[in-house]
């Protein structure tokens, strides 16, 4: 009787052995999606010019200011809001010219894609591309 026990629970242990082998090959944690590439261009700073990834929660990549560039990317994301929304076409701009530079931002943020470029070109633009630094470079930081 015992041998018929010990007979019958052997596949089960197996069946059980491989589940459990499976369940750990998966990740503990899934990534959180937030990743961006950031693209400068014309900056006139000493390597700041480039392409970067960023990514957050847990911070990464290659940007050369990422945890900071979270932390203010965090501080910018309110619900409801897109944190990279470019000015409003009706927006009354001073024109005053900020410098050549220029960004792309591409990649997911809070679950949504992003594909957004930004300059320097009059006042509305200088606030919107200084309101996400570090995330971009410091506009004349270097000049």
């Amino acid at each position: 009787m015992l041998r018929r026990i010990a007979a019958s629970a052997l596949p089960l242990l197996a069946l059980l052995g491989s589940a459990a082998t499976t369940a750990t090959a998966a990740p503990a944690v899934p990534p959180s999606g937030d990743r961006l590439t950031v693209t400068v261009a014309d900056s006139g700073l000493p390597d700041a010019d480039g392409t970067y990834e960023l990514d957050c929660r847990p911070t990464g990549g290659t940007h050369p200011d990422a945890q900071q560039a979270c932390e203010r990317l965090d501080e910018v994301t309110v619900w409801g809001k897109d944190p990279f929304a470019p000015v409003a076409p009706d927006a009354l701009c001073t024109q005053v010219y900020g410098g050549p530079q220029t960004a792309r931002v591409t990649g997911t943020w809070a679950g949504r894609p992003v594909d957004t470029t930004y300059r320097r070109t009059n006042g509305c633009e200088m606030s919107r591309w200084d309101g996400m630094v570090p995330l971009l470079p410091a506009a004349g930081a270097g000049a």
